[in-house]
């Protein structure tokens, strides 16, 4: 997976643009949490779609980004947690053991 770390409110308005061109996903990751450590294997073990971003948000060292994220899509903030922006909005949100590749890829393309 080829994760791109989503640090800044800066990056996330470039998120916010780009999803305009392509969509692009979220991932809210606690590196304290075994749930979310699973999750993340899950996603990194499928296959990487080539049509869209994947954003990796460290929660424990950008707490204040998941606020942010949560203000600027109206998710209520989960852990872990993907979010699928297309066109400026969140088309999809997934937390937990429900978050999977296949799911993002479906609501990715149908979007």
């Amino acid at each position: 997976m080829n994760w791109i770390p989503l640090t800044t409110e800066t990056q996330l308005e470039q998120v916010i643009d780009r999803s305009f061109a392509r969509p692009q996903a979220i991932y809210k990751h606690s590196t304290r949490c075994a749930l979310s450590s699973m999750a993340k294997s899950r996603l990194e073990r499928g296959l990487q779609p080539t049509h869209l971003d994947f954003h990796f948000l460290d929660l424990l060292a950008h707490r204040f980004l998941s606020r942010k994220i949560e203000e600027v899509f109206g998710v209520t903030h989960e852990s872990p947690q993907l979010l699928l922006i297309k066109n400026g909005i969140c088309v999809y949100h997934e937390s937990h053991s429900a978050i999977n590749m296949s799911e993002v890829l479906e609501k990715s393309a149908a979007a």
